[in-house]
């Protein structure tokens, strides 16, 4: 008999957990590196601190990876799949990629002419150091998860008794995370997905967008398994078709309305 998962299984939940824990130890050590800040000599002191932030990036991502990798061989053995296979690591995000990353989330400390500036960069430095560091725990949190993400993507990519991936979303996450993980399991391939090959397969772009501080995680599914969606994940299917199935270009809006009005979890929220 076939083996059954879902992006609600307890499995995924518990990587979804440990991601968050993940999440709450970098949170932390970031708090301490805005020492290295000094609001005087702010040319001299934030590449100091992004250098230092990319080396947290590069330690945590290697963890990210290893939590994933572990819940990929735990979730291949629960399907029963016969055969060895080594999960492919991810590497940490380039330090380009976490460079440009932690100058677009301190973009707005550098002070401009008020005709050019934006609402951000017109208020007090403190204001904007703290708005700063907000969208760096952002930016971080997610180079951090899309590592472990990517390690799965990878994984199911080379793994050849993995046939899809399927997004697991929180029940307080935000509407597009909802809508994405709506979707069930989508076939990494058009020949995976066989006779199935409908408005369900729509490739990578269906699963692997995650946006700052997004706790979604990637399940695998395997050939002869059966795929579930949650009850919650469900219930966004039945809202999205009936609200806003059939309006191309306006899907997202009008799924974020109905879900607003219909929705039994709440939104807008964060995953």
């Amino acid at each position: 008999m076939a083996s059954t998962t879902s992006d609600g299984s307890a499995s995924s939940g518990r990587w979804r957990a440990a991601q968050r824990g993940l999440t709450r130890l970098l949170l932390r050590d970031l708090a301490t590196l805005r020492r290295l800040i000094n609001p005087d000599q702010l040319q001299a002191t934030v590449p100091l601190w992004i250098d230092a932030v990319t080396q947290v990036v590069a330690r945590y991502s290697d963890t990210s990876d290893m939590l994933a990798a572990d819940f990929y061989d735990g979730e291949r053995d629960a399907a029963g799949v016969l055969g060895s296979f080594t999960v492919p690591r991810a590497d940490p995000p380039p330090d380009e990629q976490v460079d440009a990353s932690l100058r677009w989330a301190t973009k707005d400390l550098w002070p401009r002419d008020e005709a050019d500036a934006t609402v951000t960069q017109l208020e007090p430095l403190d204001v904007r150091l703290s708005a700063a560091m907000v969208k760096a725990d952002g930016v971080t949190q997610k180079l951090v998860a899309d590592s472990g993400r990517e390690t799965v993507r990878q994984a199911v990519k080379r793994d050849r008794e993995a046939v899809a991936y399927a997004r697991a979303a929180a029940l307080g996450a935000c509407s597009f995370c909802k809508l994405m993980a709506s979707r069930g399991s989508i076939y990494k391939t058009a020949g995976s997905a066989g006779r199935d090959a409908n408005d369900q397969f729509s490739g990578d772009a269906s699963v692997v967008k995650f946006h700052n501080s997004c706790h979604c995680a990637i399940v695998p599914v395997f050939r002869g398994q059966r795929f579930e969606l949650s009850p919650q994940a469900a219930e966004w299917d039945r809202i999205y078709r009936e609200y806003a199935q059939g309006h191309p270009g306006d899907q997202l809006r009008l799924f974020r309305q109905a879900l607003a009005e219909h929705d039994s979890n709440p939104l807008p929220g964060s995953n």
